[in-house]
């Protein structure tokens, strides 16, 4: 099964938390799902380095890179991923949808209201466990 090695930033601005919905994929089963923004590093990148290009590309966004959060390895039908995971933050909300078909800002206690990819479940779990603020 082939393996894919992602980054997902976590951004928070004010209290909020930045969830950002999928668009069509192949794969029904994170087709419209709900996740945290990211992608693939790039040779010669860092996964903090990545994040930030990521997001650029994405959301035409600004982040600052706090931490490391959690790593989530998950195996879909079709493939693995191993989720690298960072707090971010952001001094403005403001983004554009580039690739994603939807955005929302939650407040921790309201991220179970969304249909999240299943990789992303254990960062949604960790984040409420924390009383993350």
């Amino acid at each position: 099964m082939k393996k894919i090695v992602v980054v997902a930033a976590v951004i928070q601005h004010e209290e909020k938390i930045l969830c950002v919905q999928r668009s069509s994929s192949k794969y029904d089963y994170i087709s419209f799902k709900y996740e945290f923004p990211g992608g693939k590093v790039e040779n010669n990148e860092t996964p903090e380095q990545a994040i930030v290009r990521e997001i650029q590309e994405e959301l035409a966004m600004q982040v600052i890179v706090d931490s490391h959060l959690m790593t989530v390895d998950y195996d879909y039908p079709d493939f693995s991923i191993s989720l690298n995971t960072f707090l971010c933050f952001s001094g403005d909300k403001n983004l554009q949808l580039l690739e994603h078909i939807d955005y929302q800002w939650l407040f921790v206690h309201q991220l179970n209201n969304l249909d999240w990819a299943a990789a992303d479940l254990p960062i949604v779990e960790k984040l409420q466990k924390n009383d993350f603020k």
